[in-house]
C-alpha cells in the first residue's frame, strides 16, 4: 500500500470543502442576478403600472428578496448540502447556519403563502365549476361561503362545536400529564444553543471518539454509501459509568455535525396512565422530523439513561445477573473513596476499584418505585403505564419507521390510484408511461438515535440493542492516569495557573494523585483552586491550591483538630508503616498520598496507584497487598511494643483479603524455606511444622473474629472462615504477611521514623515529594531466617 496516498477521510474532507466553495460561489451568483434584474422590475412598476416612486422601490426590494429566496429553495432542493463534521472553521459554521435558516424560512413561506393558496383557489374553482358552471374565482368563493354560513351549514356548525368541546375535555384531562412529559423533551437548533463542546473537548475516551467518528462518517456519507450497498447506522448506544463523558460526546457530535439535537431523559417516558408514554414517544419523533426537515434532513435524538425505558420485558425482575470475575472490592469497599478498610486509610487505585467507584456514583432510583410499579401492574394490569413497556414498544416502532413515507401521502396516493383503476377509462400506462401517481417515497430525513446508560448491556431489551436500532455499542472506560493527564491539559488551559504546572512532570503528578477522578471532578478542582487563589489576592493558583482543592472535593474540608503529641506520632507511625510496606513490596504500584489530617472521620490515609492497567494479579502481588495492609500494625508494635485501636479496619480488611485469596482464588500461603541447618540435622519436617504452627498462632491472633458484620456476612468470606481447614490456611497467610511486615519495619526503623517525622511536620505529602521521600529512605527488604527467634514478632 502506498503510504503517500491521502486517507479516505482526508479525501472526503477535501470534497466537502470544494462543495462548500461552489455553494458559496453559486449563492453569490444568485444574489448578483437578483440585483441586476431589479432595475427592470422597478421600471415596469413605476412606468408601466404607474406606481409611485416609493412604493415601486419597496415592491422592487420585496421582489428581489422573494426571487432570492425562491432560488435558495430550488438550489437546496436539488443540490446536496455540504457536511461540516470535523470542520473547525468558525466562518464555515456560521455560513452553514445562515444558509439552513434561510432555506427553511423561504421553504415554509412559499408553502404557506404560494403553494397552499394556489391549491385552495384551484379546489374552489373546480368545486364551483362542477356544480354551478365554471365562472370567475370570486363567484366560486361566494357560493362556498354561503353553503357554510347558510341553513345548509347548520349541521356543520354543530359538529364543529362538538369537536371543539371534545378537544377541550381531552386537553383538560390529559394535558397536564402530557405537558409534564413533553416539557422534558428539549430541542436545540444550531446557532440558538452553544454548549461550547467540541470533539476535542471530550478527553480520556480516545477509543470511543474514534468509533464515533467512523459511525458519523457513515451518517454524513450521503447517497454514495447507500448506492454502494451499505446501510446507514440507525443509532448508537453509549455504555459506561456515570461521569465518563457520554452526554458530552453526544453534544459534541451534534455540534460537530451542525445538526439539531433533541434530548430527553429515560425517565421522561414514565407516565401514570397508559398511552401517555406512547404519545410522548410520538411527539418526540414528530419534533425530530420537524427539525430534520428544517435543517437539511438530519437530526440527532439523545436519550439519556435509556435503561429507564429500555429494560428487558421478559420479567419484572429485570435481566439475569451476568457472571463477572471476582474482585476483592466486592467485599471491601468503604466510603465515597472506596477505601479497603472501614477506617478509610487505605486506597489502591486499579481498574476494578475505579469501575466500582464510578458505578457507586450513579444516581439510585426512588425507593420502592419499581416494587410499587410491579404490585400495581399485577393488581390492575392495563390501567397504568405498565412500567414503561408501552413506551418501549412504541419507541421500537418509531425507530423502525422513522423514515417511512408519510401516512397522508400514502393514503391519498392509494385512494386516487384505486379510483383511477375503478374508472375503467384511464389505462395503467399511456405510451409506455405510468398513468398513476407514483408510490410514496420514504422521507429523506435521517433521524439518528443515541442512547446512554450505565447498566450492563445484558440488562437492556435485546430488541432495543439489535442491529438496525441501537446496534452499535460504544464503551466508555473510567479515566486512567493517562486519561486524567489529558483531561488536565484541557481544563488547566481554561483557567489561570502558575507556569510551574505546565511541565510534563507536574501534569503527570497531578494525574497520579487524582485517584478515581471524573472529568467533572477535575474541572471542579481547577475552578476551586482558582477560588482559593483569588480569595488570597492572587490571580493564578499554584500547586498548593490545587492540592487543597482536591482534598476538599474528595473528603470535605479538613477538620481543624490537633491531635495530642503522642497520638500525632502514633498516627504518623501507622501511616508510615503502610507507605514503607507498599514501597518495598508492591512493585507494581506507587504511592500517591500520605496524610495525617482528619477528613471524613479518617485520622489519616495512604493512597497508591497501580502503574499499569491490570485485569488480574498473581498470588505474590496479592500477598504484597496483604503485607501493605498489615504494615501499620507492624509499625505500631515495632515502635511502641503494642498496637492501637486504629488497626481494627486494617485487621478486618486483611482477614477478608486472606480469606478471599484462599476461598475464591485457590491461593495457598507461601512455601516455607529453611536455611538448611535443620535439614542437616534431619529435623527439617519437624521444624517446618513448628513454623507453620507459629504462623497459624500469630495469624489467629490477628484474624478478625467478630463475625456477623460486613464483609463476613456472605460468601465467600464467611464460608472460608467457617471451614476449619481453610481457616487454618487463612491464619497461616496472615501470620506470614505480618512477619514480613514486622521484619521490614524493624530492619528499617530509622528510615520509617524519618518518614513519620516528615509527615508530622508536613501533615500531608503528595506525588513526587512522597516518592522522593520514600526513595531517599533506602528501605531494604530483609532476609528472613525463620529458624531464628529474633525473626518472630510478639503480639
Amino acid at each position: 500500500m502506498n503510504s503517500s496516498l491521502p486517507s479516505p477521510a482526508l479525501v472526503r474532507q477535501a470534497e466537502e470543502r470544494e462543495l462548500r466553495r461552489r455553494w458559496r460561489g453559486l449563492t453569490r451568483a444568485a444574489t448578483l442576478v437578483a440585483v441586476l434584474t431589479a432595475p427592470a422590475a422597478f421600471v415596469w412598476l413605476y412606468d408601466h403600472e404607474g406606481w409611485s416612486f416609493g412604493w415601486a422601490v419597496a415592491a422592487t426590494v420585496g421582489l428581489v428578496i422573494l426571487f432570492r429566496g425562491l432560488i435558495d429553495v430550488l438550489f437546496r432542493r436539488f443540490i446536496p448540502w455540504p457536511s461540516l463534521f470535523g470542520e473547525e472553521e468558525a466562518t464555515a459554521r456560521e455560513e452553514d447556519v445562515l444558509a439552513r435558516r434561510r432555506a427553511w424560512f423561504w421553504g415554509r413561506f412559499f408553502f404557506w403563502f404560494v403553494f397552499l393558496p394556489a391549491l385552495f383557489i384551484t379546489a374552489v374553482w373546480l368545486v364551483h365549476g362542477l356544480f354551478n358552471g365554471f365562472g370567475t374565482w370570486w363567484d366560486a368563493a361566494e357560493s362556498i361561503w354561503d353553503a357554510i354560513t347558510g341553513q345548509k351549514g347548520a349541521l356543520f356548525s354543530y359538529l364543529l362545536i362538538l369537536l371543539v368541546f371534545f378537544v377541550i375535555n381531552v386537553v383538560i384531562l390529559v394535558g397536564p400529564l402530557m405537558a409534564m412529559g413533553v416539557s422534558q423533551i428539549r430541542g436545540f437548533e444550531p446557532g440558538d444553543a452553544d454548549w461550547g463542546v467540541r470533539l476535542e473537548d471530550v478527553r480520556g475516551q480516545a477509543e470511543a471518539k474514534e468509533e464515533v467518528r467512523k459511525i458519523v462518517s457513515l451518517w454524513q456519507s450521503g447517497e454514495a454509501f447507500v448506492k454502494a450497498g451499505g446501510k446507514r447506522e440507525r443509532g448508537i448506544l453509549f455504555l459506561g459509568a456515570p461521569g465518563t463523558g457520554k452526554t458530552m460526546l453526544a453534544k459534541a457530535i451534534a455540534t460537530g455535525f451542525n445538526s439539531p439535537f433533541v434530548s430527553i431523559p429515560g425517565s421522561g417516558f414514565a407516565q401514570t396512565f397508559i398511552g401517555v408514554d406512547a404519545l410522548i414517544v410520538r411527539f418526540l419523533a414528530r419534533k425530530a422530523k420537524k427539525l430534520a426537515r428544517k435543517w437539511g434532513g438530519q437530526c440527532i435524538v439523545f436519550i439519556d439513561e435509556i435503561d429507564a425505558v429500555g429494560m428487558r420485558r421478559s420479567s419484572l425482575g429485570g435481566a439475569p445477573t451476568a457472571t463477572v470475575p471476582p474482585s476483592f472490592h466486592d467485599h471491601c469497599f468503604y466510603g465515597p473513596n472506596g477505601a479497603l478498610t472501614p477506617t478509610g486509610d487505605l486506597v489502591l487505585e486499579n481498574r476494578a476499584w475505579r469501575d466500582r467507584l464510578f458505578a457507586m456514583r450513579a444516581p439510585e432510583p426512588a425507593a420502592g418505585q419499581s416494587r410499587l410499579g410491579a404490585i400495581v401492574n399485577q393488581m390492575m394490569p392495563g390501567m397504568f403505564g405498565g412500567g414503561g413497556q408501552l413506551a418501549l414498544n412504541q419507541l421500537l416502532v418509531v425507530m423502525d419507521g422513522i423514515d417511512n413515507p408519510p401516512f397522508w401521502r400514502r393514503f391519498w396516493t392509494n385512494r386516487l390510484n384505486t379510483l383511477l383503476d375503478a374508472s375503467f377509462i384511464v389505462p395503467r400506462r399511456i405510451k409506455g408511461r405510468s398513468a398513476r401517481l407514483p408510490q410514496a417515497r420514504p422521507l429523506e430525513a435521517q433521524i439518528h438515535f443515541i442512547g446512554a446508560t450505565n447498566v450492563p448491556l445484558e440488562s437492556l431489551d435485546p430488541a432495543l440493542t439489535r442491529p438496525g436500532r441501537l446496534g452499535r455499542h460504544v464503551w466508555f472506560r473510567t479515566p486512567t492516569k493517562a486519561d486524567r493527564e489529558d483531561i488536565f491539559d484541557l481544563y488547566l488551559g481554561k483557567v489561570d495557573h502558575d507556569a510551574d504546572l505546565d511541565g510534563e512532570r507536574p501534569r503527570d503528578e497531578l494525574a497520579r494523585i487524582t485517584n478515581g477522578y471524573s472529568p467533572a471532578m477535575i474541572e471542579q478542582v481547577c475552578s476551586m483552586a482558582l477560588t482559593y487563589a483569588q480569595h488570597d489576592g492572587r490571580e493564578r493558583f499554584s500547586r498548593t491550591d490545587i492540592l487543597e482543592a482536591m482534598t476538599t472535593v474528595e473528603s470535605g474540608t479538613a477538620v481543624g483538630i490537633e491531635y495530642v503529641p503522642e497520638e500525632t506520632r502514633s498516627v504518623a507511625i501507622h501511616e508510615a508503616g503502610h507507605a514503607a510496606a507498599a514501597h518495598v513490596y508492591m512493585k507494581g504500584a506507587e504511592s500517591t498520598r500520605l496524610s495525617i489530617r482528619m477528613r471524613a472521620g479518617s485520622l489519616g490515609h495512604h493512597q497508591a496507584l497501580e502503574k499499569e492497567e491490570r485485569f488480574s494479579r498473581f498470588r505474590s502481588e496479592e500477598m504484597a497487598q496483604l503485607v501493605w495492609t498489615l504494615g501499620a500494625m507492624a509499625a505500631e508494635h515495632a515502635f511502641f511494643g503494642e498496637g492501637t485501636t486504629g488497626v481494627g479496619g486494617d485487621v478486618q480488611s486483611a482477614t477478608a483479603r486472606a480469606a478471599w485469596m484462599v476461598g475464591a482464588c485457590a491461593m495457598a500461603p507461601d512455601p516455607i524455606t529453611l536455611d538448611g541447618s535443620a535439614a542437616r540435622n534431619g529435623d527439617e519436617s519437624e521444624e517446618r511444622e513448628r513454623i507453620v504452627k507459629r504462623f497459624v498462632t500469630l495469624g489467629t491472633q490477628i484474624m478478625n473474629r467478630t463475625g456477623g458484620g460486613d464483609p463476613f456476612h456472605h460468601d465467600p468470606i464467611s464460608g472460608v472462615l467457617s471451614d476449619p481447614e481453610q481457616r487454618r490456611l487463612v491464619a497461616q497467610m496472615l501470620g506470614q504477611a505480618y512477619v514480613h511486615a514486622y521484619t521490614l519495619i524493624d530492619a528499617n526503623r530509622p528510615a520509617v521514623e524519618r518518614i513519620a517525622d516528615t509527615l508530622v511536620e508536613r501533615k500531608e505529602i503528595y506525588g513526587d515529594e512522597l516518592l522522593q521521600l520514600l526513595d531517599s529512605a533506602n528501605l531494604k527488604k530483609p532476609e528472613l531466617d525463620l529458624t531464628k527467634e529474633a525473626t518472630w514478632p510478639v503480639l
